[in-house]
């Protein structure tokens, strides 16, 4: 397939970057018109402090996970790779369905208990597999793949078996928090996800040279003066910080990571300088238009996005 010039691209990108943040608020059970949003009525109301919001945050989620995917897919050279193949999500889910089983009900600045037992389950988690794959000669990709897979095996299982433990209402509101979503009210997710993003964004794009080279194998990098060693323990760490905060505050929603850094690759190349601004804009975009489609489509009742 012939590549689209980045020169084209990227403003394209930004574009309808602009129209999803302006356009999916006004949709809804209810439609809002741009008149009513510089008052203080009910519509406006809806806009600032309810879709807006949610608008904000699918977006960070959704540039967050096709941002990982595209870098888990440069780092392991694996092009089956998403957010969640070294187990995070399964930690985070853990963590959340253990606090529905044990009843905790208890809030710490703002925050339910889900999100704070997500949190803990995918920072151990990173724990976990970080030091079965570390070695004194740097992070093994194969190793790190495959502790990733046996974690995230291992606490399915204890899923599951929470799961036979639970009564009705606990299951049900288990498989709810499984399925992901972005209903949100006021700006408090979009604030605590706005640092992250930009801080580990930030670190991500800066190791896109190195990615490039790494890309075609570690002894080629290694000649080429890379830092194979700080580049793989950044990148993970970084990644899998990302993709632990976003599943404990939207649970874990799949595809993007997979998909979106695919399809750019597809339209602009394999440079990671920039392959990896075009997937993050990419899956913000996407995550968007889906949670809109999801949030109107059966008005006013919602489908998981």
């Amino acid at each position: 397939m012939k590549k689209l010039s980045f020169k084209i691209v990227l403003p394209l990108l930004l574009l309808l970057t602009m129209l999803t943040f302006l356009l999916p608020p006004m949709f809804g059970s209810t439609s809002i018109g741009f008149n009513a949003l510089s008052g203080n009525g009910t519509a406006a109301i809806i806009f600032w402090q309810l879709r807006l919001p949610r608008v904000v945050f699918a977006f960070l989620v959704g540039f967050s996970l096709a941002l990982v995917g595209t870098l888990f897919q440069a780092l392991l050279r694996n092009d089956l790779a998403t957010p969640f193949t070294l187990g995070v999500s399964s930690g985070g889910a853990l963590g959340a369905v253990l606090a529905i089983k044990i009843g905790a009900e208890f809030m710490l600045a703002g925050f339910p208990t889900t999100v704070l037992f997500s949190v803990t389950g995918s920072l151990l988690t990173i724990a976990i597999i970080y030091s079965i794959a570390r070695s004194r000669f740097g992070l093994s990709m194969v190793t790190l793949i495959l502790a990733g897979i046996t974690v995230s095996l291992f606490f399915s299982s204890l899923i599951l078996f929470i799961h036979y433990l639970a009564d009705f209402t606990e299951t049900w509101q288990m498989i709810r928090w499984l399925m992901g979503g972005l209903q949100i009210s006021g700006w408090q997710y979009d604030w605590v996800l706005l640092p992250f993003v930009i801080v580990i964004s930030l670190m991500i794009v800066r190791q896109a040279p190195a990615l490039n080279i790494l890309s075609a194998g570690k002894e080629l990098a290694l000649s080429k003066g890379v830092d194979v060693v700080r580049v793989q323990k950044q990148s993970f760490i970084a990644g899998s910080v990302l993709v632990g905060v976003v599943v404990a505050l939207a649970g874990p929603i799949g595809f993007i990571g997979l998909i979106i850094p695919h399809l750019m690759r597809l339209l602009i190349g394999a440079d990671h300088r920039k392959l990896l601004p075009a997937a993050a804009l990419g899956g913000g975009m996407f995550l968007v238009w889906c949670d809109t489609l999801a949030r109107t489509i059966i008005a006013p009742a919602e489908l998981p996005v």
